[in-house]
């Protein structure tokens, strides 16, 4: 396999289980809302193994946000602060334990917004970024954590592009 068609393969791949993984914490109502514990943030580390899912995860958070029944701000809001973690994700890449700052921080500055004026939502933007904030600290702080230690454990066993 050539270095491109795995590259594209693996971020296709990641695309696709971001989208997989937002539609399953939608369905238990974890997907949106003030609230917002997305099963999908745990692939934000990613970037800290492969280029690649740079742009699986931007493709993949505009799919779900798509699908999901966000509405336009929250499609691009929501996308943006993607692509900003998983760059700042990939920029941490020499220091992997750090790598899920970036994503943790981009969500929790821009979604609040989103959920106050895209959603007018009821809450200030101080306490969305709280609430914003803790689901991200779980699902991308604790579980992706967890996940680059898993990866790092079995980093012979997967070929990054």
């Amino acid at each position: 396999m050539t270095n491109k068609t795995r590259y594209i393969t693996q971020g296709a791949v990641i695309a696709a289980l971001y989208v997989a993984l937002t539609h399953v914490a939608n369905l238990i109502g974890l997907a949106s809302g003030a609230v917002q514990i997305r099963l999908s943030e745990v692939l934000t580390v990613l970037p800290l193994f492969t280029p690649s899912a740079i742009p699986g995860l931007t493709i993949g958070c505009l799919l779900a946000n798509l699908t999901t029944g966000c509405v336009p701000w929250d499609i691009f809001g929501g996308t943006m602060a993607t692509l900003l973690g998983a760059v700042g994700t990939y920029a941490l890449r020499k220091h992997p334990y750090f790598g899920c700052v970036p994503p943790i921080l981009a969500n929790t500055l821009i979604v609040p917004f989103v959920l106050a004026y895209a959603y007018h939502a009821d809450g200030t933007i101080p306490f969305f970024m709280l609430t914003v904030g803790a689901g991200e600290v779980i699902s991308c702080g604790a579980l992706g954590t967890a996940l680059t230690v898993a990866l790092k454990k079995n980093s012979g066993m997967i070929k990054w592009s």
